[in-house]
């Protein structure tokens, strides 16, 4: 069918210009589209196939052996190689061959690092790809963007970003921002049936929608007419040069560390450089040491452990529902010190049920739950002081029963299917208009051909808090006007009331007795929703207008909390964040699901409203957040300014929410949160985080592993610089003691290599540690080595140093003839000295026994195969000879592993005595 259409000959990258000119009937013809069902799956699978996926091309990557050539662009390298260089002048081919290996090998390691990092993020980066619906086979589908083809039928609604460059086919009340395309800051008004021609400007072509703009109001739907490069923005991309990603801040600062570091080792260097020429030493081997030890004390490798221990902890938080899109964000996790939450979906299951109906004097409670269609209708009856329930037989024939279901399915947009894959049912929409549909399925209401009965429709909105359309159902008049929203804003514009079937004037009185009903409602945790309706005669009004309505009675609906909601907020607590409520609900749901999931206590009522916020000015609110947790009827506006109290406070903010209006306040907040499910793409791309399933448990687990990654870069940041002072200080020390080639070139060179690499990443998985979810927040202005800290690591590398030079001093006992067996048992000592010195460094307060010493597997794995290697060095002949080492050592291996748990073993009983310590103060205090 595909071949039969010369259109599709042409490729993507040429996109036609005159797609808002044709004729709609034309231009489906000309794409092969079916103006309802849209694309069959096998025409799309075909049209994917031969055009490729709706994607921008990005700049190539550099290739493989540039990649690889890239490890060795560092100064020190080239020091390096030149040392080698000037080992083969002179002869000793050993030296500059075994230097040239392990300058290959450390790239290589490098490279692979490198390699095994970007997979990592393009892994994520695939994982937060935004979504499209399309209807597919006459049913709306859920797809990957990179999956749109030209002829998909697109369905838009406020929040959602244009996928591809898309010809309106209806529209509703439809703006669009367009500043990325057209630079026109205001929203653009869209009207399907705008007539226009070929010659029409880009911006003014209001039957079009296009890739990389913004759906800021109203609904639509389409016809996909480009894709990918195809598009007036890949056209524009396609004269761009794309850059190399910016460093993180944390990957800066330590890059930074790394330069302070290299300037102080290099200097250390020289001087070790000048004591060997002041003890009469060759200036070659002068020379060669002093390169190596600088090459071994400079943590060049640091960028590559960090970008590879970010990027393997950024996968674990995938598996666990959280995909971080800036990897900034990790660092900023581990000081949130509030996390604002949105109500629905997040600490509730996101599933609305309609639970009980109250209509004129009357009240009904409805069973079933989820999305499927079935459940029961009980109309509840008092009589002597008790009520009860009877079933109603046939929930049709109630009228005023039919006709506020009615109300309620004509005003819900979402659609129910049965899932194939799970044989059970789904919706694809609002979930509390799903909760509608599936209640008027309930009672066998089932709408048909609702799309093309809708003549007009006003969408929600935060400011009017209402939506409604103009329908006539199947073409036939009367129209009628089918209103839902809040109670209050609906009532307020009806001037009658459903009754036994009539509409009876609406009294004060009775408005009154309705608002008590829907505070009841609510504070059963229930949402409540008014419904109208009004019937517009003979002729279709130009305009919907939302006045002279009559109310058909109110709605509750549950949606539980999460199962989870609970203890993660206890978590929270526990974690010394504080969790607070940011909803449009009902100040009474929003505070009985506060109270249910912990945020609040029981006897705690303090909400503060929208209308209340309103009044605050910045300072009162300021001082109004620091003791209230729960705030409810907020507009986009609030919440920014409830984030920005409290970050002028000084708190650390996240920020979670899912529709257009959470925006704003997601991305002026410290972390932003969006949820991935029911989220809008204008929120995924304003947020650091995306929850994939919508779950506040979620952003707690994200909170821990974030201080986890943290932790564990420090970690092993701790461990590297730990063990190069301890190389630096031994060397400086041998070389004032007058120990001639205490280590040779290629042993420094080689401790390094072993050391370094494999342990630091296996410090870098370490799992959190056990209080990490029981200690207050890192202060956000803590720096990355604190005094504390960097106190440590000079003694613990003093502490490796003396290790090394006892052991030395030990072989050596003064006699020149003893050189070779010393500078191997030291050589011994400093390498696995500070391969189990790398399991102190798993926590700087939990002993080796009580973290367990397999819980870090691959930290195990990684010292056995650098020990192993480490033998390899001065067990055989062959690397005897490479090394200049001696072979035998014989009881010297007692020495060696003695000395080797010294530094372990001090820093763990240091540990003890600490803790004790502190257990004690409390205790006299």
């Amino acid at each position: 069918m595909l071949d039969q259409n010369p259109v599709h000959a042409v490729p993507p990258a040429s996109p036609a210009t005159d797609f808002h000119a044709l004729d709609i009937s034309d231009l489906l013809r000309s794409i092969n589209s079916e103006a309802d069902a849209g694309l069959s799956a096998s025409d799309a699978a075909d049209r994917l196939i031969r055009y490729g996926p709706n994607e921008l091309a990005e700049a190539p990557r550099p290739s493989s052996w540039k990649r690889f050539a890239a490890q060795f662009n560092e100064v020190v390298i080239w020091v390096l190689l030149a040392a080698a260089i000037l080992s083969g002048v002179m002869r000793e081919w050993a030296d500059a061959v075994v230097i040239m290996a392990i300058v290959l090998l450390n790239g290589l390691l490098g490279f692979l690092q490198e390699e095994k990092a970007g997979r990592a993020l393009a892994a994520l980066k695939k994982l937060t790809s935004p979504q499209a619906h399309v209807r597919r086979g006459g049913e709306v589908r859920l797809i990957a963007a990179r999956e749109l083809v030209a002829g998909d039928r697109l369905e838009l609604e406020a929040g959602d970003y244009v996928l591809a460059d898309t010809r309106l086919l209806r529209t509703a009340s439809l703006r669009i921002n367009e500043a990325a395309l057209t630079g026109e800051s205001s929203p653009v008004e869209k009207d399907a049936n705008r007539p226009l021609d070929a010659s029409t400007p880009l911006s003014d072509r209001g039957n079009m929608a296009y890739l990389g703009t913004v759906v800021v109001a109203g609904k639509a739907d389409g016809v996909v007419v480009a894709t990918g490069m195809g598009t007036e923005l890949g056209r524009i991309a396609g004269l761009l040069q794309q850059r190399a990603p910016d460093q993180t801040p944390l990957q800066r600062r330590l890059a930074e560390l790394g330069r302070v570091l290299a300037v102080v080792c290099l200097g250390i260097a020289g001087l070790v450089f000048l004591l060997h020429l002041w003890h009469h030493a060759p200036v070659s081997e002068a020379f060669l040491v002093a390169v190596s030890l600088a090459v071994a004390a400079v943590p060049e490798g640091l960028p590559a452990v960090v970008t590879i221990a970010l990027a393997l902890g950024l996968g674990r938080m995938a598996r666990r529902h959280v995909l971080v899109r800036s990897l900034p964000a990790v660092e900023t996790l581990g000081s949130v010190t509030v996390i604002c939450s949105d109500k629905t979906g997040t600490l509730t299951r996101n599933q609305m049920t309609v639970r009980e109906l109250a209509l004129g004097m009357r009240s009904y409670e409805v069973s079933g739950g989820g999305y499927e269609p079935v459940g029961e209708f009980r109309r509840r009856v008092v009589g002597d002081g008790n009520a009860t329930t009877e079933p109603v037989a046939d929930p049709a024939a109630d009228g005023d029963l039919r006709r506020a279901l009615t109300v309620a399915a004509w005003s819900s947009d979402a659609t129910l299917t049965r899932d194939t894959d799970t044989e059970g049912w789904k919706a694809v929409g609002d979930p509390t208009e799903a909760a509608l549909v599936v209640a008027a399925h309930k009672a066998g209401i089932v709408l048909t051909g609702r799309r093309h009965s809708i003549l007009k429709a006003l969408p929600f909105d935060s400011d009017r808090q209402m939506m409604s359309v103009l329908a006539a159902p199947q073409g036939m008049l009367p129209a009628v006007v089918y209103t839902k929203g809040a109670v209050e804003r609906v009532l307020s514009c009806c001037t009658h009331e459903l009754r036994e079937g009539r509409p009876e004037p609406l009294s004060e009185r009775r408005c009154d007795e309705i608002l008590w009903l829907n505070g009841e409602l609510a504070a059963r945790a229930l949402r409540v929703l008014g419904l109208a309706y009004r019937e517009c005669g003979e002729r279709v009004p130009d305009e919907i207008r939302e006045e002279d309505l009559i109310f058909a009675g109110l709605v509750g609906m549950i949606d539980p909390p999460r199962p989870q909601a609970g203890p993660a907020v206890a978590r929270c607590r526990a974690a010394g964040i504080r969790p607070i409520m940011i909803t449009g609900d009902h100040p009474e749901t929003a505070l009985a699901v506060a109270r249910e999931v912990g945020i609040v206590g029981q006897e705690d009522g303090q909400v503060v409203a929208g209308a209340e916020l309103q009044r605050l000015d910045d300072a009162a609110l300021a001082k109004r957040v620091a003791d209230v947790a729960v705030f409810a009827r907020v507009t986009a506006e609030h919440k920014l300014r409830i984030v920005r109290a409290l970050r002028s406070r000084g708190e650390v903010v996240a920020m979670t929410g899912d529709g257009v209006n959470d925006a704003p306040a997601i991305r002026a907040a410290d972390i932003g949160i969006a949820m991935g499910v029911m989220g809008t793409d204008v929120t995924r791309e304003a947020s650091d985080m995306v929850l994939t399933d919508d779950n506040f448990a979620s952003i707690v687990s994200a909170v821990e592993e974030g201080r986890g990654i943290f932790d564990g870069v420090r970690k092993f940041v701790h461990y590297l610089l730990s063990c190069n002072a301890g190389e630096v200080l031994f060397m400086l020390f041998a070389s004032l003691a007058g120990w001639e080639g205490a280590l040779n070139p290629i042993q420094i060179l080689w401790i390094n290599l072993v050391t370094d690499g494999l342990p630091a990443l296996g410090l870098g998985v370490e799992p959190p540690e056990p209080d990490t979810m029981t200690r207050p927040p890192r202060p956000p202005r803590e720096p990355f080595i604190t005094w504390r800290r960097g106190g440590q690591m000079i003694l613990t590398g003093a502490i490796i140093a003396s290790a090394t030079a006892i052991g030395f001093a030990i072989a050596y006992r003064g006699q020149p003839d003893n050189l070779a067996i010393a500078r191997t048992v030291a050589f011994c000592i400093l390498s696995y000295s500070q391969l189990l010195f790398s399991f102190s460094c798993r926590s700087q307060r939990y002993t080796l026994p009580e973290l367990g010493l397999f819980t870090n597997r691959p930290l195990l794995v990684a010292i056995a195969i650098s020990g192993f290697l480490q033998w390899l060095a001065v067990g055989p002949a062959f690397a005897a000879r490479i090394f200049k080492v001696e072979r035998g050592l014989g009881g010297y291996w007692l020495l060696i592993l003695g000395l080797s748990l010294v530094p372990v073993t001090l820093i763990e009983v240091a540990k003890i005595v600490i803790a004790r310590r502190n257990r004690r103060e409390p205790a006299k205090s």
